[in-house]
């Protein structure tokens, strides 16, 4: 019978080379970089292993190398869409290698982003991935002298702590709003929830797209101090046209406000695209199939987790990562929601026809 950890119940590394004839440094080889052990002495670690119920200590793999093999995400929602499609690349990527990816959900506070930044740093951990560039000064302290490689992602800007892949939240906002101008609309409003970093970017760029044409109005913008979603856009939309009845366009600061604000006008009978238009943001598979179809910006979700993935797998691996700044850019994807003149959607579900 193996000799078991003092203590603990469990089979040592020791037990499994006994069991399998070879050293403990084997055994290691085996678990961490089998590629360095021949076949025959991984197939009787493997065999050693399975019969023992072997699981090796992480704790103990870190302090011998000094650093685990845990890859630290933190991202401020697990729940929203956009953020499980960065996941979604970040495993992708990752699920092939020995490396383990740890999801920190920060839910959008400072504080708690330093914290789970700190209990992540506990760990040892093989590379750090954070979502955006407005850390606080302590996290930001933290980044920079982490002893590991760092990618921060969704957002580019001029000072990376290491590595950084994402795009232009201002610039990606303020095409959208020349786009709801350049579609004959006048009295174009911004729907908004959580007026996170990111979301006053979004806004800086609407309002930069519309001062150019004389056209912004502060008095329509509306920002809610709660989590984004439907019934949240609907609500807005009531209040936007309680301030302005005569407004006749929105961009939202995401998909899930403009799917709120196309059932609202449909609900009120106003007809889409020619007396409303409507631009959300982050282009989520339901504005393809909405009715109508609902023109957003399209943002590079998966993809930026891909790169993220690879960037920080390269640095581990002594590899050059290439760029250390990555624009991914964006796509403003026209549907008609936004196609003023062209003939509107008449309101209400299965009465699908051309306004005349």
């Amino acid at each position: 019978m193996a000799r078991k950890r003092r203590g603990s119940g469990n089979p040592t590394i020791m037990d499994v080379a006994r069991a399998a004839g070879v050293s403990a440094i084997t055994v290691s080889r085996a678990i961490r970089t089998p590629g360095r052990v021949s076949t025959e002495a991984r197939a009787r670690v493997a065999a050693a292993i399975r019969d023992l119920g072997y699981t090796p200590d992480p704790a103990a793999k870190a302090l011998a190398s000094s650093r685990s093999d845990i890859v630290g995400v933190l991202v401020p929602s697990v729940t929203n869409s956009v953020f499980l499609d960065t996941m979604r690349g970040l495993y992708e990527v990752c699920e092939t290698t020995d490396y383990r990816v740890q999801i920190a959900n920060t839910r959008y506070s400072a504080a708690e982003e330093e914290r789970l930044l700190r209990m992540f740093l506990t760990q040892r951990p093989a590379g750090l991935i954070v979502t955006g560039i407005d850390q606080s000064a302590a996290t930001a302290g933290l980044l920079r002298s982490a002893p590991c490689p760092v990618v921060q992602i969704t957002e580019i800007g001029p000072a990376p702590f290491d590595m950084m892949v994402g795009f232009s939240h201002s610039d990606a906002a303020r095409v959208a709003a020349e786009h709801l101008v350049d579609s004959g609309y006048r009295r174009i409003a911004f729907l908004g929830a959580r007026r996170d970093a990111r979301s006053t970017r979004r806004l800086s760029g609407f309002r930069a797209g519309l001062e150019g044409k004389g056209l912004y109005n502060p008095a329509r913008v509306l920002f809610a101090d709660r989590p984004s979603s439907v019934p949240l856009g609907a609500e807005q939309l009531v209040e936007l046209l309680t301030r302005d009845p005569d407004a006749d366009a929105v961009l939202c600061n995401n998909d899930d406000l403009a799917l709120g604000v196309l059932f609202e006008c449909q609900r009120r009978g106003l007809a889409i695209p020619d007396r409303f238009g409507i631009c959300g943001f982050n282009d989520i598979s339901a504005m393809a199939t909405a009715c109508p179809a609902v023109t957003s910006v399209q943002t590079p979700r998966r993809e930026v987790g891909r790169q993220a993935m690879t960037m920080l797998l390269a640095r581990l691996a002594d590899e050059d990562p290439g760029r250390p700044v990555r624009d991914l850019g964006f796509r403003l994807v026209r549907r008609d929601s936004t196609r003023r003149g062209q003939g509107a959607v008449a309101p209400g579900p299965g009465r699908v026809r051309p306004i005349a």
